[in-house]
This record gives C-alpha cells, sequence and structure tokens, in this order.
C-alpha cells in the first residue's frame, strides 16, 4: 500500500539514519524527590530493520518512546529522524503506537485511521481506500465501521496500529503491539511489522513478549536509564 505525494510534503533525508537519539536524559520530580528515569540513553535505528526495547516494568521504556516520538522533551539530549529535530515532526516521518491508544471516541475506527491522512498536505490517493487497506493489514477491515467502544481492547489496538502506519512513516515506534492479542492476530501484527521495515522504515518496538523479540534484527535493553546490547 503506498500513499502518493505531492510536493507539499516535504522528503526526508535518506543518507542519515532514520532515527538516531544521544544522551537522552529525563528526571521527574515525585513526592518531592527527583527521579532519572533516563539517563544517557542512546539509540540508532536505520532503514529496514527492526528494534526491540525490553526491561524490568517501571525502567522507563514507555517515557523511552515518548521521548523519541517527540511527544516530551528530554532533559538532556537528542533526537533526530534523518538528521531533523523529533519534535514537531509529522506522522508520515514518525508515528507511535502508545500503550494509551488514544482512538477518538465519537469516531468510526475507519475514520479514527483516516485522521493521519486528511491532515496531511498533498495526499492524492483515495483516502477510503487507503484506510480499508490498512485495516485488512491487521485484520479490522470488517469492523471498519465499528465505534471503538464496541471493540474489545486487542481489536482497539489493531485499529490503533493501522493508524500508525497508515500513512507508510519512515520511523514507527510501537509500545507492547501485542500485549492484548491473541496468537492469530499476534503473528498478523509481526508480520505488518516486518513488512514495514521490509519497505524502508526504521521500527523500534518496546517489548515483553519473546515472539516479537524473535522478528528483531537487534535487541536493547533499557538497564539503569541506559540502553545496552542484549
Amino acid at each position: 500500500m503506498t500513499v502518493e505525494r505531492t510536493e507539499a510534503a516535504s522528503p526526508v533525508r535518506r543518507d542519515l539514519p532514520a532515527l538516531c537519539a544521544e544522551g537522552l536524559r529525563r528526571r521527574f520530580s515525585m513526592a518531592g524527590e527527583e527521579i532519572e528515569v533516563l539517563r544517557g540513553a542512546t539509540l540508532r535505528a536505520d532503514a529496514g530493520e527492526i528494534v526491540t526495547v525490553t526491561g524490568r516494568s517501571g525502567s522507563g521504556k514507555t517515557t523511552l518512546l515518548t521521548v523519541l516520538a517527540g511527544f516530551d522533551i528530554p532533559d538532556e539530549g537528542t533526537v533526530t529522524f534523518h538528521g531533523r529535530p523529533a519534535p514537531g515532526a509529522p506522522w508520515w516521518v514518525c508515528a507511535l503506537l502508545p500503550q494509551a491508544l488514544g482512538l477518538v471516541e465519537e469516531l468510526t475506527c475507519a475514520e479514527n485511521v483516516a485522521l493521519p491522512l486528511r491532515l496531511r498536505p498533498g495526499v492524492t490517493d483515495t483516502v477510503e481506500a487507503t484506510v480499508v487497506a490498512a485495516l485488512d493489514e491487521v485484520g479490522m477491515a470488517e469492523l471498519a465501521d465499528r465505534y471503538p467502544a464496541e471493540l474489545s481492547f486487542g481489536q482497539q489496538q489493531r485499529v490503533a496500529l493501522a493508524r500508525a502506519v497508515v500513512s507508510r512513516p519512515s520511523v514507527l515506534l510501537v509500545d507492547e503491539p501485542t500485549a492484548h492479542l491473541d496468537s492469530a492476530s499476534t503473528d498478523a501484527v509481526l508480520a505488518l511489522l516486518r513488512r514495514m521495515a521490509d519497505e524502508g522504515a526504521a521500527v523500534v518496538a518496546v517489548t515483553h513478549d519473546p515472539a516479537v523479540r524473535e522478528v528483531a534484527d537487534r535487541r536493547l535493553r533499557l538497564d539503569g536509564g541506559v540502553l545496552v546490547a542484549e
């Protein structure tokens, strides 16, 4: 599935790392105490690879993803996508599948998935066909007209993943993408992540699932606020 672009969509620098994070530090104040969750974390992900990040619960994996996505600003360090600063990057450059899915309850599944396309300048595809194709990739095309409240959490998660991949971002960040799925749905999601990488995306997956780690090209662990190779 492709989304055609006009000149309104700025090209990315394919000669630079898809994702480059250096020296990330993030501190929070809790009950009068300062806690440093990230302590100089560094990560590089190139186009075409899947990188998994594991770590104990509470180690800062979700914080890492929100910083990588540009939704949170680190106290120190930098994040770039193809050499450009992460904050403000459009959805077709970097898309996130968060644990808190963020689906709009008043919109159908198809309308939720269509949002990144409708907000994007220069798209000339038929949006409806692209949305159906994205939902089909996660096995949700038959439920396109349902509302989030009518779905199980696992089904909502697949809709949110379709929303993340619909515009074929060059960087895809996913937080526990198989946590609420059965084995068949897990296989479909893993195939989609592999397909995204094969199409040229850099995929970073925070996960506890050994099945996700098995499809990874590189495996990292967040330990003491820094990323180390497994």
